[in-house]
């Protein structure tokens, strides 16, 4: 492949209206880990008395069981369940089929513990011939006495896993109850690591204030029951978004979006508001932490200066991640994501009014080892191999750590990592001239 001409054929971010206006370098991107059947799984499994019932094609279901045999999912004993269309269901609608499999699901599970609540997932195929898995959870609840949830995840609406794990998450609406106030917090979104080992989890805990259901992160279907008696509910990830969204409607929970951030001042504002919520002063750690990680930035700038780079998939978001990295100096040459903001939108804003990168989708990182020699950036951020970055002068930089944090912690975090890849970048690209 000839790195200019792709190059020549990227669209700029300021271009792009859509995200479907966002190009591809090839016609082929990596596949199931990306469908939204994962995300899904991912979500699911987190839940620890819960049941997945997958209705799809051979192979969607075969994909599912055979990833829920990993130990990590619960290895034999996974509590996975299939349902296979085939050409029959496919003209005539797989309803009856569906019916008879959760019966019998019902009928052995019962004979070793009665399920509490069963994800009915609908893959591509029954999304297609439209079967309404919305009115058979609905069904199928009242007949059972449990709870039954509908969760949608069809790939060809979206080019992720995480509409997956959005969807299983915003579904536990069903599940949950009108219920008196209490004085806890949830946490919604956190998918690694654990909420406990975190910066805000400490701050929390010296406030006087109690961490109630983390969704996912390991939950109790009897825990979402209860979760509108939280006095907030804090989103760590966009993926509980509407979740959150759908509880301030049913049950008037508010909600702060309290995600990894890395700006400081955005951090602030997200501690700001999830104490003015709590009825309770802001900490003088908080003001303290934010008075050091302001110093820590300023310190920084100089090491990272006019460093340029390519941005690809890490546990931060986004458009934050990326204006703060131009807020100090950096040059982002091309930003990887499925996402865009609707406009006006903050950090979006910001990165165009300072930079002019290109934007491509992710997940298809084997063509762009043919544009490094034309950008020539001193990092890339998120996954490729670290050896052939090397070669071409490029310092990897890691970030998946970031994930197990929440605060002020990120950003020291990161702009140390940053500061480490741009000081072997520099090196490195000294070498290839020498």
């Amino acid at each position: 492949m000839d790195g200019k001409v792709l190059v020549s054929q990227l669209k700029k971010l300021r271009d792009v209206n859509r995200a479907k206006d966002i190009k591809q370098l090839t016609h082929s991107v990596f596949p199931g880990p990306h469908c939204p059947l994962f995300g899904a799984m991912l979500a699911i499994r987190s839940i620890d008395d819960a049941y997945m019932l997958v209705v799809g094609t051979e192979e969607c279901t075969y994909y599912t069981k055979s990833t829920t045999m990993n130990p990590m999912f619960g290895g034999f004993t996974s509590r996975c369940y299939s349902v296979v269309m085939n050409h029959h269901d496919v003209t005539f609608g797989s309803h009856t089929k569906i019916e008879k499999a959760f019966e019998e699901l019902v009928e052995e599970l019962n004979n070793m513990t009665a399920p509490k609540a069963v994800f009915l997932v609908s893959t591509c195929l029954g999304e297609i011939i439209g079967d309404d898995i919305d009115a058979m959870a609905a069904d199928f609840s009242e007949k059972y006495g449990i709870h039954v949830v509908p969760v949608h995840t069809e790939h060809f609406k979206s080019e992720s896993h995480m509409p997956g794990i959005a969807n299983s998450i915003s579904a536990c609406l069903h599940m949950m109850k009108g219920v008196a106030k209490g004085d806890t917090v949830n946490v919604l979104g956190q998918r690694m690591g654990s909420f406990n080992s975190t910066e805000l989890f400490r701050v929390l805990t010296k406030a006087g204030v109690r961490a109630g259901m983390a969704l996912p992160g390991g939950c109790s279907v009897a825990q979402i029951e209860q979760a509108a008696c939280a006095k907030v509910n804090i989103v760590v990830d966009g993926t509980a978004l509407n979740l959150a969204k759908g509880m301030q409607e049913k049950f008037g929970t508010p909600y702060v979006l309290f995600e990894r951030f890395v700006a400081p001042d955005d951090i602030l504002y997200a501690y700001g508001e999830l104490f003015r919520y709590l009825n309770l002063p802001l900490p003088d750690e908080v003001s303290a932490l934010h008075k050091k990680t302001v110093q820590l930035v300023a310190d920084a700038k100089p090491n990272l200066a006019d460093i340029r780079y390519i941005y690809g998939n890490t546990p931060l978001p986004i458009y934050e991640f990326n204006a703060f990295m131009i807020s100090v100096g950096m040059i982002p040459e091309l930003i990887q994501t499925v996402e865009l903001p609707e406009k006006p939108h903050k950090h979006l804003d910001y990165i165009l009014e300072n930079s002019d990168p290109y934007v491509v989708k992710t997940a298809n990182i084997a063509p762009l080892q043919y544009v490094y020699d034309e950008l020539q950036p001193h990092l890339y951020l998120g996954h490729e191999y670290a050896e052939r970055l090397r070669q071409k002068g490029i310092s990897l930089v890691r970030s998946d750590r970031a994930a197990m944090m929440l605060g002020y912690e990120v950003t020291d975090f990161i702009l140390k990592e940053l500061q480490r890849a741009s000081a072997e970048s520099k090196e490195l690209k000294k070498e290839r001239i020498i």
